[in-house]
């Protein structure tokens, strides 16, 4: 476990390390991890560009004036989108592209409940905000993260740690029950920022889960029996067993900017935070230390050899390029292209 007092004293010295203005893209900023990051964010970057991406204005606006009474002289911009729709994720990262040669941080924490909704385009919400818009996302603006000549980090919140069985029938999880879902997502996820990972060896890629957190994504849970008893069991122990809002934010940040998850392919400069002697280096989704592409729990902490086995395992037999190509088959079917022009 990385303890919390050490992701603080990491997030104290951003200042110190990176350059004023750096450019961070918040997927789902408005509720949960997502607002709870950016207000950290806010709080250690010195005159940041920010990004929020979301649905709810008035959200965004009581986020945004909270974030400027943190850094007055910061930059935050809210565009409304419904993420969910890959014509809209190529909307926002074309206004995004529009204003901006450089991205320092990309982080998405987009997610849904309601398990058996299908988007306009034809996905599977959930499997919509968990795979498709994250990787479309990724794959758009990943030549500005590679244009930073600071920090290029990439942060996913879903499920890392908790990497399960793959059913290639099936990839959108559909009509399985929550924790086999769950896993196969995390699962997925980590194999799309391991393909995203070998494109981009100078950036580095953050699977993590952030464990039980209020937010957002509760608003459209369906009426489903057992669901709602794991949330109000969930909801009496929540003293025990919650993570607050600060802290949530706290580990986050030190997700996006330390030099524990550094890419394998870079200097100094553009590893992150620098680490301290108690501190060590974060093994990769590989095994490696820096791998590169990190998959971690809640806690900061990589996930052990029964999960590096079984990806592992995904890569030797072609699981991995069977998910990337279903996953950017479905963009080429719906926009046209892999990535946005």
């Amino acid at each position: 476990m990385v303890a919390l007092e050490d992701v603080i004293s990491s997030n104290e010295r951003i200042a110190e390390t990176f350059p004023n203005g750096l450019v961070a893209v918040f997927v789902g900023g408005t509720s949960g991890v997502g607002e709870y990051t950016v207000k950290a964010f806010a709080s250690y970057v010195r005159n940041p560009r920010v990004y929020i991406i979301g649905r709810s204005q008035e959200a965004a606006d009581r986020i945004i004036a909270k974030c400027l009474r943190f850094s007055p002289s910061g930059s935050f911009t809210f565009i409304k989108a419904d993420i969910s729709l890959l014509k809209q994720v190529d909307d926002v990262c074309r206004q995004i592209k529009s204003k901006e040669k450089s991205i320092n941080v990309l982080f998405m924490s987009q997610g849904s409940m309601a398990f058996s909704k299908t988007t306009s385009e034809g996905l599977p919400l959930t499997a919509a905000l968990a795979i498709h818009s994250r990787t479309r996302f990724i794959l758009n603006l990943l030549p500005l993260i590679r244009a930073s000549t600071s920090l290029r980090r990439v942060v996913s919140v879903l499920a890392a740690s908790l990497e399960g069985p793959i059913d290639l029938d099936n990839i959108p999880a559909l009509g399985f029950d929550l924790r086999k879902q769950r896993d196969q997502m995390a699962s997925i996820q980590t194999l799309l920022l391991e393909e995203a990972g070998r494109r981009a060896p100078d950036v580095s890629f953050v699977h993590d889960v952030p464990g039980v957190v209020k937010g957002g994504i509760m608003r459209e849970m369906e009426p489903n029996f057992r669901l709602r008893i794991i949330v109000a069991v969930a909801g009496l122990l929540g003293r025990w067993i919650e993570t607050s809002s600060e802290e949530c934010g706290e580990r986050h940040v030190f997700f996006a900017t330390s030099a524990r998850y550094a890419p394998p392919q870079v200097d100094e400069m553009v590893k992150g935070v620098p680490i301290k002697a108690e501190v060590e280096m974060a093994r990769g989704s590989d095994g490696t230390l820096g791998g590169g592409v990190y998959t971690v729990d809640q806690k900061g902490e990589s996930s052990g050899p029964k999960v590096e086995s079984l990806l592992d395992q995904f890569r030797k037999d072609g699981t991995k390029e069977k998910v990337w190509k279903y996953v950017v088959g479905d963009f080429t079917k719906i926009t046209g292209a892999e990535i946005a022009e």
